[in-house]
């Protein structure tokens, strides 16, 4: 009790004014001398940290001409790519979605890359935007709400998807008014005849994709079990499943690739890999949709027959893993493909498939998410630069003059970059240049929540004390990052979210905008929301 005292009388203090202006600027940024030895530096450094001494990346990083000169480089490529504003018609439009990419994320990935003056090939696009991640009914929003809105084009409430904010969490009777339902991007495309696809790391039933397609009271309806167990009637209610082949959008998707085969199998039926299908109505829903399609549709469950598609291939349902696919420090390479891998299928497949109609391509890096709920920041950070590979693949491997890709994520999360670390430090490591007042380094990576507070923490005596990081291997993919509160699952955060634009009207997308607005953008760009500037069923614009 002294001691709650004595912190709550210093606080008092402080707050009240008695740490003068000059004294409490000098607490909260501090000023550090990194040539200096560690006896003298005063606040930077304690027992056993090591002397830092900044070693530049570039010699000539010591000098202002070199700042001078990168500066001058950057003004350069802004004015060129500002002066010329493209307003040719989106031809192709892809729409890619990091799932939990948060503006930290891609920082602490710039320096996964190998240095914090590295870009990730989206970065390098033109227009860059911010996009308010809200629910119609939450602060913080999940990846069912936000998918309706960025690719509906309507804020919904949290949990629900492909469905106006009428519908309440769990309301089957609501989800079965077509009146309460919202219309995808995929589905405007697929009424001009574009052909259309969707590719994600996760299940092709889970929130994200799901949007592209479903109409949903509850994201974990992805099969009929689902919508059992909560007292729904599946065939009121159908599943995610149940709609991605059934549904008018489903069935006319050319493409669609990632996990999920559990949901599309019956319970009596186990898949390639020995795991049993989770299904009650009996229903095989990969051998419905092969009687679907004609002979060149194509199922394929790994990575050798996905390579394996001819150039006569119109459709194919690639189900990789019997839910979500592996992480892909966790992968074996020859079994799965990387996302990259997939969305150069899709673009083959859709490019053919178009006949100069162009196509709708939804991507998405699911398991970035994942990693940060667990706290699993390597894991989390290391999907951020596979789906970086995809969105470089896609942009290389298409003109700008056509094809329109905006990248984004679906809300933010809770993980944090902080401390006064030295340049090159390991972002998977200990803040370098300063231990905490207990005596302890800390990691310059944590979160506000989680799991990782319980593999961080120590009980002694009845007292909580934090584990010395020294002793860690922080690079093992499964070390759970500290967090402060503990929870089973980290929770997303309710931040802004970056959104970075390439192509025919990518200018539409820089400012600050509700999320809702991105489908609306990319509909005018491709002609699907405003068919009154386009000529010839959408083929060209009209000149304004």
């Amino acid at each position: 009790m002294r001691l709650q005292f004595l912190f709550f009388l210093g606080l008092s203090a402080l707050v009240s004014g008695g740490e003068t202006s000059h004294d409490a600027e000098r607490r909260m940024h501090p000023v550090f001398s990194l040539m200096q030895s560690a006896s003298a530096t005063g606040g930077r450094f304690k027992r056993a940290m090591p002397q830092i001494v900044f070693d530049p990346i570039r010699t000539e990083e010591r000098y202002a001409e070199y700042w001078q000169g990168l500066a001058a480089q950057t003004l350069e490529q802004q004015l060129e790519s500002k002066s010329r504003i493209n307003t040719q018609l989106a031809k192709n439009v892809m729409l890619f979605i990091g799932d939990g990419m948060s503006i930290p994320t891609i920082t602490a990935g710039r320096v996964y890359l190998g240095g914090e003056e590295k870009q990730f090939a989206f970065e390098e696009f033109p227009y860059v935007g911010l996009s308010k991640t809200y629910c119609a009914n939450m602060q913080v929003a999940d990846s069912a709400c936000t998918a309706t809105a960025y690719l509906g084009g309507v804020k919904a409430n949290y949990g629900t998807i492909g469905v106006s904010a009428a519908v309440q969490f769990k309301d089957c009777g609501a989800q079965a008014q077509s009146a309460h339902h919202v219309a995808s991007i995929a589905a405007w495309a697929q009424k001009k005849g574009m052909a259309t696809g969707l590719v994600t790391t996760t299940s092709v039933t889970h929130a994200s994709p799901a949007g592209v397609y479903a109409h949903l009271a509850n994201r974990n309806w992805e099969n009929d079990a689902e919508v059992v167990g909560d007292n729904g009637d599946p065939t009121l209610c159908p599943d995610a499943a149940a709609q991605l082949i059934n549904s008018p959008v489903g069935q006319k998707l050319n493409v669609i690739m990632g996990g999920g085969r559990e949901n599309f199998l019956p319970s009596g039926v186990t898949d390639s890999s020995g795991a049993p299908g989770r299904r009650l109505d009996g229903r095989n829903l990969v051998e419905e949709w092969k009687g679907q399609h004609t002979n060149s549709a194509h199922y394929v469950e790994n990575r050798r027959d996905l390579l394996s598609l001819t150039n006569q291939t119109s459709r194919v349902l690639g189900l990789f893993a019997p839910y979500h696919m592996a992480y892909h420090l966790d992968a074996n390479p020859k079994e799965q493909p990387t996302l990259e891998e997939m969305v150069k299928a899709a673009m083959d497949i859709l490019e053919r498939q178009s006949a100069g109609r162009g196509y709708f391509l939804f991507v998405e890096g699911g398991r970035i998410d994942h990693g940060h709920h667990d706290t699993l920041a390597l894991r989390a950070i290391d999907e951020t630069v596979e789906f970086d590979k995809a969105v470089r693949f896609a942009r290389s491997h298409t003109s700008t003059d056509d094809t329109l890709i905006v990248v984004s994520s679906d809300h933010s999360h809770t993980m944090s970059l902080a401390g006064y670390s030295s340049r090159k430090n390991d972002i998977f490591g200990i803040n370098d240049g300063q231990l905490a007042e207990d005596d302890l380094p800390y990691a310059t990576l944590s979160y506000a929540n989680g799991p990782g507070y319980k593999s961080n923490f120590l009980r002694e005596g009845g007292l909580v004390r934090r584990k010395n990081l020294r002793d860690i291997n922080m690079k093992n993919k499964d070390f759970m990052f500290p967090t402060t509160v503990p929870l089973q699952s980290e929770t997303h955060g309710g931040d802004d979210v970056a959104v970075f634009a390439s192509g025919p009207y990518a200018q539409l997308f820089s400012g600050v905008y509700e999320q809702h607005f991105i489908p609306h953008a990319l509909g005018y760009a491709s002609c699907l929301s405003d068919r009154n500037m386009c000529v010839d069923g959408g083929l060209a614009r009209r000149p304004r």
